[in-house]
């Protein structure tokens, strides 16, 4: 079968590339077309276009770009034609590609299949109207995420923790460092956009006058250079690339902004503060209320339902309320395993599933199906 794939971002490669070849595992006549990135490349097929000229980030940057967006779009819609696949696989990356499912919907007899979920939860539920309309099978990355869409009136498969998967396969590989070696160290994680480091790492930055004992390593974002990090850093601070895991392993704990790194940490073990700047400072909890439905912005306490790691969110996000939280970790034994037993209750509700070869099995599956019922008809 052929199939269409469209992921903008480098977490939507990473996984369009694990569908794909799972996909090939179930069908081993599988021809594939996609936007995408160096992952997809790598499993074959036909790139239309990289994800490194999709990602618009922030209402400015995304205004700036609208004449790019436009001409991803168009040229997006005419390789599905011109490729006319079995099935259309969406990988988040929402803003793009439910405007891509109307347009398919609309316009071409051909399935929708959403992989990795539109954060509706969070922000911009009114998407869930588009979703009903639009796509005809969802594939969820967190058990929470199944209640929440059945409450919307929308059922979604829950088909395992891609980022549990990986992490899993990881530690399986690699040998369990002493705890002499995780005594010494405290992991700083910053984000991946330029604008996250600039306003989360100065105030993490500052935890090295207060904790002298202990080396301070920042997990780099691939697309930062090293020179912004420099620019801000002070002494006894390592910046390393390309090995996040094993930073994370080899600390004692662990400074994280908020998005899929907590998630990370909390899979590898390592207790955690969870922080992010938001812009608008002291109304910031006034519009949480207004616009944020959930009780918790980081990942690790979704899932379990309760709070098992801090979150300082602006503007609580101060050097003081910092330097409270993370002493509580490095110096009582009680916080930290407090941590450590809730860690417990996140990986159990994420489960073993492999969510790449889960989902190539379902959508395999659903087209099958669908062949078997046309000939029957016909």
């Amino acid at each position: 079968m052929k199939y269409f794939l469209i992921a903008g971002e480098a977490s939507g490669d990473m996984h369009g590339a694990a569908l794909m070849r799972e996909l090939r595992a179930v069908d081993p006549q599988a021809q594939f077309c996609f936007l995408g990135g160096d992952l997809m490349l790598h499993e074959g097929g036909n790139v239309i276009r990289h994800y490194k000229d999709m990602a618009f980030m922030g209402v400015v940057n995304v205004i700036l770009n609208l004449h790019k967006i436009a001409k991803n779009f168009d040229l997006c819609t005419k390789a599905i034609k011109d490729f006319s696949p079995d099935a259309v696989i969406l990988i988040d990356y929402p803003g793009f590609n439910l405007k891509v499912a109307k347009y398919v919907k609309n316009n071409l007899d051909i399935p929708v299949y959403y992989y990795i979920a539109p954060k509706l939860w969070a922000w911009k539920e009114y998407r869930i109207k588009t979703i009903k309309r639009y796509v005809d099978r969802m594939f969820t990355i967190f058990p929470f995420e199944t209640e929440y869409f059945g409450k919307l009136g929308y059922n979604v498969e829950y088909v395992g923790n891609p980022t549990a998967e990986a992490i899993d396969n990881f530690l399986n590989n690699n040998a369990t460092p002493s705890e002499t070696d995780k005594s010494t160290t405290i992991a700083l994680l910053c984000g991946s956009r330029r604008q996250e480091v600039l306003k989360c790492l100065p105030i993490m930055a500052r935890m090295t006058g207060y904790f002298p004992q202990y080396k301070f390593v920042v997990a780099a974002a691939p697309n930062i250079d090293h020179s912004i990090y420099a620019r801000i850093l002070r002494g006894n601070t390592d910046v390393v690339y390309g090995d996040t895991y094993n930073v994370l392993r080899k600390a004692q704990a662990a400074i994280v902004n908020s998005g899929t790194a907590t998630l990370e940490t909390a899979i590898i073990g390592t207790p955690q503060v969870v922080v992010y700047h938001v812009i608008g400072g002291l109304f910031v909890p006034l519009l949480r209320k207004i616009f944020i439905k959930i009780p918790f912005v980081s990942l690790v306490n979704l899932i379990a339902g309760k709070e098992v790691v801090t979150e300082l969110i602006t503007p609580k996000f101060t050097e003081r309320q910092l330097y409270i939280e993370l002493n509580k970790i490095v110096s009582s034994p009680q916080k930290y395993q407090e941590i450590k037993d809730g860690y417990r209750t996140v990986t159990q509700r994420l489960g073993k599933e492999s969510a790449s070869k889960n989902t190539a099995k379902l959508i395999y599956g659903y087209l099958e199906s669908d062949r078997q019922l046309n000939k029957v008809k016909q």
